[in-house]
């Protein structure tokens, strides 16, 4: 138990790798019972890796602001293998462990090319993903951050739709070109501080000069990925061209790491240029929200219409971040962990209906209310979600980034609600699109329900989403001191805007 304990999230990125190496060897004459085998291997070792993240989540020590089940060993030079949770990091873990077994399973009948790549590319994204959360070494950070652009690259440019290959190369090119200067800042950072160790630059006092400088280069590599405006304009390709299992975990996963990133990096270590560029990221972010959600009124395409709509989701994210008080940071935190799952929904959702007619065209569909009752019910309570509904998890997010934004600023606040009101425009115009009207079109009439296979996958989402929704408290308690601590050290001047806010989370209980 001591051996399982003290390297519980190395096991949790072994396991897909060995996942993916026992794929590879697997070989059978009747290539049916191969794609089989090689689906209930991948499906194991996702599941085996989600049940890790529990053990994770109970073990954790929610009163403690401090990283917990670390490791470190000596890799390269002063580099070393450093992985460890806090709880601003432990709950994306767990939330990139329990998408995986359900974007296995949304794939099982879908892909039926290169089966073997495919399950391959899904787990080796798995351990990069949850390396990005766990590093504790920059340049181990770094080497995870960027080697989760390869097989999300090959997810979209093998198995994507017929612009695939703009698609992939237009994701390649964006996200690896913003990380170039936050390359360059991390040597610096190496060669002024002589560590690579995250918990001591966080305690490393910079020069305010240099963290302006060393700001604005993460900046560009986190922006590019969460994505804030105007460099969001690869993701509605990329979510369109992408298999619905690639949409579920760049929508549910990867645009989380830039918001990470943020939390990790720009806030406790360059405190001063947070504070003195918060009023470039609320333009950006408010431009975003308005701009993507009037973008995502006119769409015709389910998949992008749900694109742009993360990006107005990710503004609000930006803006809870860098009001710099205790409810903004956590319910930022919280509406990524409830956006992950809410956008995952509706891509499985689009990837439902589009199995069964091959197009996204909203104007295609019509009247599913009908013929597929199940479906249209559980299309409605994540649109519900999203938009943010009292009783579901997009609720609590909103909730408290708004109540930080009105102590922070009441314009930024202000800026921050046109997300809610326009967000229930562009969702319930969808719904009424999608689900209901006169179901006039006999191909969509003859679309069957879902099957038990769907149900399953749609089953875990619904419990999680009202989940959060009704006792968000088991999701905040893990996050409060972290962000506490993170407030108390470096943002005691921001505090004052936020007078009287000093317990997050504390509407919601």
């Amino acid at each position: 138990m001591e051996f399982f304990s003290n390297n519980l999230l190395s096991l949790m990125m072994l396991i897909p790798l060995l996942g993916s190496a026992l794929i590879l060897i697997i070989r059978h004459q009747d290539k049916e019972i191969e794609k089989r085998n090689i689906r209930q291997v991948a499906l194991l070792a996702t599941i085996s890796t989600f049940i890790l993240s529990i053990f994770l989540w109970v073990g954790f020590d929610s009163s403690s602001a401090d990283f917990q089940f670390e490791e470190r060993y000596n890799w390269v030079g002063d580099i070393s293998y450093y992985v460890g949770v806090d709880g601003i990091s432990m709950l994306f873990v767990v939330l990139t462990a329990f998408l995986m077994p359900i974007v296995i399973l949304s794939s099982w009948e879908s892909i039926e090319t290169r089966v073997k790549e495919y399950m391959i590319a899904f787990l080796l994204l798995e351990t990069l993903m949850i390396g990005v959360f766990t590093a504790l070494d920059i340049f181990l950070f770094y080497v995870f951050f960027e080697g989760g652009l390869i097989p999300m690259y090959l997810l979209i440019g093998v198995w994507g739709g017929l612009n695939r290959i703009y698609a992939a190369f237009k994701f390649f090119l964006y996200t690896l070109l913003g990380s170039v200067l936050m390359l360059v800042a991390v040597f610096y950072m190496y060669v002024e501080t002589g560590t690579t160790d995250i918990p001591m630059l966080m305690n490393h006092e910079f020069a305010a000069d240099v963290q302006n400088w060393l700001w604005l280069a993460f900046f560009a590599s986190f922006a590019v990925k969460m994505p804030m405006w105007p460099v969001h304009t690869w993701l509605p390709d990329a979510h369109v061209q992408a298999p619905t299992g690639g949409s579920v975990i760049l929508a549910g996963v990867l645009l989380k790491m830039g918001g990470y990133g943020f939390l990790r990096f720009s806030l406790p270590m360059f405190p001063e240029a947070s504070e003195h560029f918060a009023w470039l990221v609320f333009a950006l972010s408010i431009v975003a929200i308005v701009y993507t959600s009037l973008v995502a009124l006119v769409q015709e395409d389910i998949k992008k219409l749900i694109a742009y709509s993360s990006v107005a989701h990710m503004g609000f994210v930006t803006i809870g971040i860098f009001i710099l008080n205790a409810n903004g940071i956590e319910g930022a935190i919280f509406t990524m962990l409830s956006h992950g799952i809410v956008s995952g929904a509706l891509f499985l959702c689009v990837g439902v209906i589009y199995d069964r007619l091959h197009t996204r065209e909203i104007s295609r569909y019509g009247g599913l209310s009908v013929n597929m009752k199940i479906y249209a019910t559980i299309f409605v309570i994540f649109s519900m979600a999203s938009v943010g509904l009292p009783g579901t998890s997009g609720f609590i997010g909103e909730f408290l980034v708004l109540n930080g934004a009105y102590a922070y600023n009441s314009w930024v606040a202000f800026g921050a609600a046109t997300g809610v009101v326009l967000g229930a425009a562009y969702m319930l115009y969808l719904v009424r699109r999608l689900v209901f009207g006169e179901l006039d079109k006999d191909d969509v009439k003859a679309m069957p329900d879902l099957t038990l296979r769907e149900k399953l996958i749609f089953l875990p989402l619904l419990i999680v989403v009202f989940w959060m929704g009704i006792y968000p408290n088991s999701f905040l308690e893990p996050i409060h001191a972290s962000v506490e601590h993170l407030i108390q050290t470096d943002f005691s001047s921001a505090a004052e805007h936020a007078e009287g806010v000093t317990t997050s989370a504390a509407a919601a209980r």
